[in-house]
């Protein structure tokens, strides 16, 4: 059984800045309880940072090329190996000071180490009940976006599509229902790990093309997805949504109809997810939309920490939603 997110992403800004925060804070409070007064506070924490910062900046950096290895292993495994590398480079670094003749006195090794193993305990402590307050938020994220995507209107107006089609084209009738089976069977799926674009773009496809029998020409489509990384990896449900809110909040309202453009490409190893749908300044539907890209920002916080950013605008009447997250192949695990 993997860690599934239990052991901390080291390759994650969000994550890499927290480690740091605590890790610093855990040296200002022995360089106070060392201190006597303000001055000694700080020639405490020059002399324990000059030891001190290279080798967490030693750790982090060999815990960052390990982690493709470190996520392979289950989570004791994990914490095992954690440990180890820790250790190693606090000892090399040491040794490596001691031969070079930096400090006069450096503190015993045995205390070095004793600080690097607490200050890595109390670290993984923090991220195991940061994972474990978050599952609840994952489970409860999905939970609110399942009520807010399966709508009644949506499932009763394709249903009525599909019934319309079944003696003209009996065909096209049970494409639109495997169309819906597969469309309901992904919404009701566990979906807290991470999935390949690709099949978030064949859901979106399904979806659309069940809207489009309904819709006729009011719903036309522009995918922009010739540069998209099928294997990049994405949490789910998070286009098809958005597609929909598209369709409902976009096309829907308007008696003409419009065009839902659709754009992925990458960019400095990101992401970038950009949907473009007509807006209507008299649409009074927009609060579910803000609903929705409200959970979305959750979800994306949760997988991606501050690596993913959702941004909506209303631009020449046209109203863009733009996301943007890491770069995650599809061999890679979260």
């Amino acid at each position: 059984m993997k860690n599934t997110g239990r052991l901390p992403n080291i390759r994650n800004l969000g994550i890499l800045l927290r480690v740091l925060i605590i890790a610093n804070t855990a040296l200002i409070l022995v360089a106070y309880t060392l201190s006597a007064d303000p001055v000694d506070f700080f020639e405490h924490m020059a002399a324990i940072s000059a030891l001190a910062q290279p080798m967490l900046l030693g750790c982090l950096l060999l815990l960052y090329g390990c982690y493709p290895l470190i996520v392979r292993l289950n989570y004791p495994q994990g914490l095992v190996a954690i440990f180890t590398l820790v250790m190693l480079c606090t000892l090399i670094i040491y040794m490596l000071f001691a031969r070079l003749w930096v400090f006069d006195d450096l503190p015993a090794l045995s205390r070095i180490l004793f600080t690097a193993a607490a200050i890595s305990a109390i670290t993984l402590y923090y991220f195991n009940l940061r994972y474990r307050a978050q599952s609840p938020a994952v489970t409860e994220a999905r939970l609110q976006a399942l009520q807010a995507r399966i709508r009644p209107h949506f499932l009763f107006n394709s249903i009525n599509a599909v019934l319309s089609l079944i003696r003209s084209q009996p065909k096209q009738a049970e494409t639109a229902l495997e169309d819906m089976a597969d469309l309901f069977r992904v919404l009701m799926a566990d979906n807290r790990e991470l999935v390949p674009l690709a099949q978030e773009i064949a859901l979106c496809r399904q979806y659309l093309a069940l809207e489009k029998l309904r819709l006729n020409e009011r719903l036309n489509i522009q995918w922009q997805i010739d540069n998209m990384p099928p294997d990049a990896m994405i949490p789910p449900l998070v286009l098809q949504p958005l597609v929909e809110n598209a369709v409902y909040h976009g096309i829907e309202p308007l008696a003409s109809g419009g065009t839902i453009t659709i754009q992925i490409y990458t960019r400095l190893n990101e992401i970038h997810l950009v949907l473009k749908n007509p807006y209507n300044t008299q649409n009074n539907r927009q609060h579910g939309n803000k609903m929705a890209l409200g959970n979305i920002k959750e979800r994306l916080a949760l997988h991606f920490d501050l690596e993913a950013s959702l941004k909506n605008s209303q631009e020449k009447g046209e109203y863009v939603v733009h996301i943007v997250l890491p770069h995650q192949k599809q061999t890679q695990k979260h």
